[in-house]
């Protein structure tokens, strides 16, 4: 499916008027869709939105965050059905009872924890997206950086024989390293425990 060009420049206006655009669709199942807020965030390769109730808000109200990686429209709107169900029953349910319920009822096929758009729901929300145009993101894919050492403290060596201790950065940029032979400062260590030259 080809999209025209987006009349919108934030993926979350994007998301908002998709959710307008749903909410006729919801009413023709029982569902009612409250004010919640929509956004983008980076997420695990499985996951393809999340939903936080009310309760989890400071003020309130329902966040539905869905994931970064993805950018095909379709894709992204079958997402938000599936996250708005949670939104409009209750989390409390996970995947069974109302929400599988009214899955089925909106179109959404096959196991309720992945994503399948029947072909009903599919006209729809091409139906939608022709309205709203292209989505207005690009896939985010975080670099894999390089490997840290999760304690606070890093390994600092001395230069000529095996003593080791570990410091924080903050302590030896302030007070300077600890000396051991020959009252020579040590070394941070590199990821291999060799002195970092």
């Amino acid at each position: 499916m080809t999209s025209k060009q987006s009349v919108y420049t934030l993926r979350e206006a994007w998301l908002q008027a998709l959710k307008v655009e749903l909410e006729p669709v919801f009413r023709r199942v029982s569902l009612e869709l409250g004010h919640c807020r929509m956004s983008v965030a980076p997420m695990g390769r499985k996951t393809l939105g999340v939903c936080y109730p009310p309760e989890h808000s400071q003020d309130q109200t329902c966040e539905i965050f869905i994931g970064a990686q993805k950018a095909d429209p379709l894709e992204v709107a079958g997402t938000v059905v599936h996250e708005l169900i949670h939104f409009a029953v209750g989390n409390e349910h996970g995947h069974k009872g109302p929400f599988r319920t009214k899955a089925k009822a909106l179109g959404l096929e096959g196991k309720m924890t992945t994503l399948t758009i029947g072909p009903e729901l599919r006209l729809v929300l091409e139906s939608i997206i022709g309205k709203l145009g292209s989505y207005p993101h690009a896939v985010l894919e975080p670099r894999a950086t390089a490997k840290r050492n999760k304690n606070r403290h890093q390994k600092l060596i001395c230069r000529h024989c095996e003593y080791h201790c570990r410091s924080s950065r903050g302590a030896v940029e302030e007070f300077g390293a600890p000396a051991h032979c020959q009252d020579e400062p040590m070394v941070w260590a590199d990821e291999d425990g060799e002195a970092d030259e």
